[in-house]
């Protein structure tokens, strides 16, 4: 922030008022970064320094290994799980892990529930930490099992041997084609 910007025109002359100015200018500057960065930290969706305040207050392990988006997406998670699981809670947890959508099937007379993966081929990246974080706010007396989707023969079968050279297996098996 230019203070002397503030000021009257005579005062851009004044030696002694442009050095004082710019001192304040600097320590303003100082002031406006901290605020930003202390708000920052009392919102889970922007927090970084305070994220394992977060995960104490919600009962999740501190792991400073996992990346921050991690910890803020099972922050959030949990904030959202307070409460009665639902399937759509289920839902929504498991699409903004696999950025695809997903179907939750349930077996109550088996007491377990599949998550299956529709809108991705293959098996989601961060399926790992959606596992960690289906754990964390499912009912403890449930089953969980995943289940994933692959191009089959009738899928690729119109594609020639040589284009098919193109592709890995795992390509073929995982690739929209």
């Amino acid at each position: 922030m230019d203070l002397m910007a503030l000021l009257p025109g005579y005062y851009d002359v004044n030696e002694t008022m442009i050095r004082l100015q710019s001192i304040l200018s600097a320590e303003t500057e100082k002031l406006d970064t901290g605020l930003s960065k202390t708000v920052s930290q009392c919102f889970v969706s922007t927090a970084s320094s305070m994220l394992s305040r977060y995960e104490k207050i919600y009962g999740l392990e501190v792991d400073i290994s996992k990346s921050d988006t991690f910890r803020r997406e099972r922050i959030k998670a949990k904030i959202a799980g307070a409460g009665t699981t639902t399937k759509q809670m289920i839902i929504d947890t498991a699409i903004s892990y696999s950025n695809g959508e997903v179907e939750v099937i349930e077996d109550n007379h088996n007491s377990r529930f599949t998550i299956k993966f529709v809108g991705t081929l293959g098996i989601p990246r961060n399926l790992t930490d959606l596992k960690l974080t289906i754990e964390e706010i499912k009912p403890a007396h449930l089953a969980v099992t995943y289940e994933y989707v692959y191009n089959t023969w009738g899928n690729v079968n119109a594609l020639t041997w040589e284009q098919a050279g193109a592709y890995t297996w795992e390509q073929i098996r995982t690739v929209n084609i």
